[in-house]
């Protein structure tokens, strides 16, 4: 086959269909050129763990095989992942990839060996996607990898030497890093392939690998893509094993009952969280989880599931329905087992029975607990972070923060909030003072200012160390705030925004959509008359040599039949009839002109003037005709049918039932945080709000509430309900809505300067400028502008609304 080419279009166009995260689309971007050489190349993409790896997959799969490719390999490390892509790809499965354009007929080691499969195999319209474990690859000596290579009656080969033979495999290695180990003996399987391409998806590349496309884990903790980690420790210093377990335990439940009273508020099935114990061995891991099981922890039955090599069928079915809602695990004890493919999103506390070594940070905390309980952050601490319970002394936390940087931040940077002291008391035993100091010992580390989406963000909290004591304080805190709600301020207006929908709708036809030159173009295939001929057979009989008679049949002459003929006149009266017919139109005198207006094109097209009007047609010259006719006003009725259109949904703002109400409020004078919300604002329709970049939103919102210009303003949040349709399908967040004095509605958005001349910045500022204009046309809404302001255009405004209007220069 002809190699693929690499496509833009088609990567954003996927990237729409699956709603992708911006550093998933950027890492099919990313690949899709690399491997456009189809030379065999190998190629490494390191994504943080939660980010989701999984639809960069499915993403990868939909533009293969829109490009053409029929044959896509993925090779996992082991069959837990191996089974988890299969659900990936299987409709209906609660793992199922929705937004898929593409439905490959998966293939494994189970099922290939079937009279379906082999058919499918040499069907070039059918994409074909493998899903084998490594070990079925590389070792020959393995039944299932003999069978592989074995020779199938229904393939004609072997599987693997099918996969030889294809000249479109294109290989995906899941968990890369993993075939470290195996690295001479998958490259050898691999290399013996004769794939165009070797993709690799990892959280951590092996040593020597150098990505083509990185994304770290403190941009994903920091863009709210998965939970900040927090490691507790005690003032105290107590560090026993039994303090440690008592403790977790106590915090998972404050956990859980935070959990619930979230989502009951937000009245979503509640997510549980469970508390993750790592443990040294397997004698270790029985007996911690024997320990857990009584009264004064969790002694119900199911509630504490053991996980090793040993673990029995029953056991890991217990683990792989450990997200349901009616699971009875809240304990999972566990001896470095979990390590890739357990991908849960309902991990609350995690303990480490070892050092707070580098190994366990990694493999344990920033692995198997970042992923989110309901897919995205909530504004809620105790739902938003990973606790580790790890009661080290203070100090130790302190002397092991660079080791700590280095495996949170190793690609964006990042820096220590140290701005609380840190009493040297720490390191004794706990005084009376105690529980007044604990408020002071928080280590935070934090993101550098960066870009983030299309602005500058001036850091997000990336990792905390936090007292135990203060860890349960928020925990009640979460409780108590989840049950308030974030409702307008009651002298607030509702806001009625016109959101613009982009959708099919039913639209009024009109002969007038067909243009002259189109009926006469129609026309002019019948400007000769058509004959019908009789078709004259000759049948002759000859004696051949030897004696018998046979029977020849020769094609005489033929001649023209006779036929009816239908009058101008009566023929303008057929094509009329035929279009009216068709019921797109209702009888108005305007259609009628334009009905009339087409059969005389169509006509003069064919060569009929006004003077041959005593003409006549033959009647299959007219028949054809008249069906022509038909078909030309019903190509034009389906095209202007399937025209997109845009309708008005009139969404009121803020939203009901109101959002929860945070409880990591402070001041909006306090110093900017992305992580905080900001309460105190005089103008603001809701009482508190959260911003991601100090220098546009947060610096906007205090213009806005200072201004006499302003009667009110409310920040609007992605997702939300507040967003304009672009034409590529994907919706825009402006920042604000402010109501000025005048009483005229604003959307209004504010960018960094090295961002504002983006593409997709302007591709969304132009849209925001069409919907407003849209809006104040319609008439119906009120008046509705935009205004973009760059970092600069806010700064030189010095706080003034007028000046802002002066230098941003809205349409």
């Amino acid at each position: 086959m002809t190699w693929i080419t690499y496509d833009a279009e088609l990567v954003e166009d996927i990237a729409a269909k699956l709603d992708l995260r911006s550093p998933n689309s950027a890492a099919i971007r990313a690949v899709a050129e690399a491997i456009a050489d189809g030379d065999g190349r190998e190629v490494v993409c390191s994504l943080a763990t939660g980010v989701g790896k999984t639809y960069i997959l499915a993403g990868l799969v939909d533009y293969l095989a829109a490009q053409g490719v029929r044959n896509i390999l993925v090779v996992t490390p082991g069959t837990t992942i191996q089974e988890k892509t299969v659900f990936n790809f299987t409709p209906g499965h609660q793992k199922y990839v929705a937004g898929s354009e593409v439905e490959p007929l998966v293939i494994t080691s189970e099922n290939f060996s079937r009279g379906q499969v082999g058919d499918a195999l040499h069907d070039d319209a059918v994409t074909k996607l493998f899903v084998f474990n490594v070990q079925q690859l590389i070792r020959p000596t393995d039944k299932t990898s003999r069978k592989v290579r074995a020779q199938d009656e229904f393939i004609g080969t072997g599987l693997y030497q099918h996969l030889q033979q294809v000249d479109d495999l294109v290989v995906i290695a899941d968990e890369h890093h993993v075939y470290n180990a195996k690295a001479k003996a998958f490259n050898s399987a691999i290399a013996d392939l004769g794939a165009r391409a070797l993709v690799g998806l990892t959280a951590t590349p092996a040593p020597g690998v150098v990505p083509i496309f990185q994304y770290s884990l403190a941009e994903a903790i920091a863009d709210g893509y998965v939970k900040i980690p927090v490691i507790v420790y005690r003032p105290d210093g107590r560090k026993d094993e039994e303090t440690v377990l008592a403790d977790a335990c106590h915090l998972l439940r404050i956990k859980d009952a935070a959990w619930t009273a979230w989502a009951e508020a937000q009245k979503k099935i509640p997510v549980r969280p469970v508390l993750f114990i790592v443990c040294k061995d397997i004698p270790d891991a029985n007996r911690v989880a024997n320990r857990l099981t009584v009264e004064d922890m969790f002694p119900e039955e199911g509630a504490v599931l053991t996980i090793t090599s040993q673990s029995s069928d029953d056991a890991l079915r217990a683990l792989a329905e450990v997200e349901e809602p009616d699971s009875p695990v809240r304990v999972v004890v566990s001896v470095n087992k979990l390590k890739e493919g357990w991908d849960v999103k309902n991990i609350g506390v995690i303990v480490g029975l070892r050092a707070l070594a580098s190994e366990t940070l990694t493999e344990q905390v920033l692995g198997r607990g970042l992923r989110l309980p309901y897919g995205k952050r909530v504004g809620t601490p105790m739902v938003d972070q990973v606790d580790l319970v790890a009661h080290e002394s203070y100090r130790q936390l302190l002397a092991n923060k660079d080791a700590l940087y280095q495996k949170v931040a190793p690609a964006s940077g990042g820096e220590f909030d140290e701005n609380r002291p840190s009493p040297a008391a720490t390191s004794g035993a706990a005084g009376p003072d105690a529980t007044q100091q604990h408020h002071q010992e928080t280590l935070t580390l934090t993101s550098k200012p960066r870009v983030l989406g299309d602005d500058l963000a001036d850091g997000g909290m990336l990792l905390q160390v936090e007292s135990m004591d203060d860890t349960i304080a928020q925990g009640e805190r979460d409780k108590k705030a989840v049950t308030k709600f974030r409702a307008k301020r009651p002298e607030a207006p509702t806001i009625r925004f016109p959101r613009r929908e982009q959708e099919v709708l039913p639209v009024r036809f009109s002969f007038s959509y067909i243009t002259d030159a189109s009926a006469r173009a129609e026309g002019a295939a019948y400007s000769h008359e058509f004959k019908v001929e009789l078709a004259r057979k000759a049948m002759d009989y000859q004696r051949g040599v030897d004696g018998e008679v046979n029977r020849q049949i020769t094609t005489a002459e033929s001649v023209d039949a006779t036929q009816k003929h239908v009058k101008i006149e009566n023929l303008r009266e057929d094509l009329l009839s035929r279009i009216w017919n068709s019921g797109y139109v209702e009888e108005t005198l305007p259609e009628s002109r334009a009905a009339e207006r087409v059969v005389r094109e169509f006509l003069e097209g064919a060569g009929v003037t006004a003077e041959d009007e005593e003409h006549e047609w033959g009647e299959l010259r007219a028949k054809q005709a008249a069906t022509a006719l038909g078909k030309l006003v019903k190509a034009a009725y389906d095209n202007r049918k399937l025209q997109p259109q845009y309708a008005f949904r009139m969404v009121n703002v803020p939203t009901v039932p109101p959002p929860v109400m945070p409880s990591n409020v402070v001041d909006k004078w306090q110093d900017f945080r992305k992580d905080l919300w900001y309460d105190g604002w005089e103008h603001s329709v809701e009482p508190v709000a959260s911003f991601d970049a100090k220098s546009t939103e947060f610096r906007l919102a205090h213009l806005f509430d200072e201004s006499s210009s302003v009667q009110w303003w409310l920040r609007n949040y992605d997702p939300g309900e507040v967003w304009i349709e672009r034409d590529n399908g994907r919706k825009y967040y402006p920042d604000f809505i402010v109501l000025d004095a005048d009483g005229t509605h604003w959307l209004i958005e504010g960018k960094s300067n090295d961002r504002a001349n983006d593409p997709e910045v302007q591709d969304k500022k132009k849209a925001a400028e069409d919907w407003a204009r849209f809006v104040r046309d319609h008439g119906e809404f009120g008046s509705w502008r935009y205004i973009f302001a760059t970092e600069s255009i806010i700064k030189d405004a010095r706080g003034s609304w007028e000046s802002l209007m002066a230098l941003a220069k809205p349409e």
